[in-house]
């Protein structure tokens, strides 16, 4: 599959169950995947409740063609403590379901001293779970992050950092889950183009992330936009808010790792409505077109 359109997936929102009904809406709608959320990781270290969780899930997979993409637990942190049980744990789970790629927040933490160890631990542990991921046939995509609400950014809001580790690691069931929604954000807060901070890790890249937000909201927010007057992580629908889709349209197009649409519930059109948009933003002749935003409100 090398079209943006037929690249498309949609995520199921943490706390929704993948039920069959769910996942045809999808098929129907067009899109080619769905991100499910893994248990927490207390379930995944222990195989008497991760095993039947996931043949539940195989099974409501199995009614559709989608592809499946599972994200980890926002709390899992490979290397500390508890992390390596429920990070393999996770890679069974996803091989049981038959999923493509594993999404992990690697280097969620501040560059500061007391992080090294942390840091060291992570990557350590990951490029030991790499050997188990090529055995599986899992990728382990890694992802970008943005800061929720104005402040700090954690290292991994920088993807070159993500790249140095995927190198490091080396292994071909390891790269880089590129989260365009989070890049702009960071892209607007350090005032440059989120061209620039994509670009040089693109190769790395086996997984998109896509959902749009305001940027970073130097105004301090806007009572009427319809949305959190400071939050800067929205995950609006594409077209929403102010991604330059038209100018990332032809990037996407020439690269072949699957587009996943993150949309949080309350942003969340239909099924059919959410790829028709999504697909015409992503047309070659998008980035020909101009890239303002719509209303965010209404």
């Amino acid at each position: 599959m090398h079209s943006p359109a037929d690249r498309l997936g949609l995520n199921i929102p943490s706390g929704w169950w993948a039920a069959p009904s769910l996942l045809k809406s999808f098929e129907a709608a067009g899109f080619a995947g769905a991100q499910v959320h893994a248990p927490p990781a207390s379930i995944l270290s222990d195989p008497r409740y991760c095993a039947p969780h996931a043949t539940a899930l195989a099974a409501a997979l199995a009614t559709s063609r989608l592809e499946a993409v599972v994200h980890a637990p926002d709390e899992l942190r490979l290397g500390a403590r508890g992390g390596e049980p429920a990070a393999e744990g996770l890679l069974s789970y996803a091989a049981q379901i038959g999923a493509t790629h594993v999404v992990y927040h690697a280097r969620d933490l501040q560059d500061a001293p007391e992080s090294q160890d942390a840091l060291l631990f992570e990557a350590r542990s990951l490029a030991a779970l790499s050997q188990r991921a090529e055995r599986l046939g899992v990728t382990i995509a890694i992802e970008n992050l943005a800061p929720v609400f104005p402040g700090p950014e954690p290292l991994s809001a920088t993807p070159m950092v993500l790249r140095s580790l995927v190198n490091r690691i080396g292994s071909e069931r390891v790269g880089i889950c590129l989260d365009l929604g989070h890049a702009h954000i960071v892209a607007e807060r350090r005032r440059t183009s989120i061209e620039a901070l994509i670009e040089p890790v693109l190769d790395a890249v086996t997984l998109f992330h896509l959902h749009d937000n305001l940027g970073a909201r130097w105004d301090h927010g806007d009572a009427s936009s319809g949305v959190d007057p400071l939050r800067l992580d929205l995950h609006l629908p594409p077209g929403r808010g102010t991604v330059p889709w038209g100018r990332l349209a032809p990037t996407l197009a020439a690269h072949r790792a699957p587009l996943m649409l993150e949309v949080h519930p309350p942003h969340r059109p239909r099924p059919e409505d959410l790829y028709d948009s999504a697909k015409e933003l992503l047309s070659p002749a998008a980035g020909t077109r101009s890239s303002r935003p719509a209303a965010v409100a209404g």
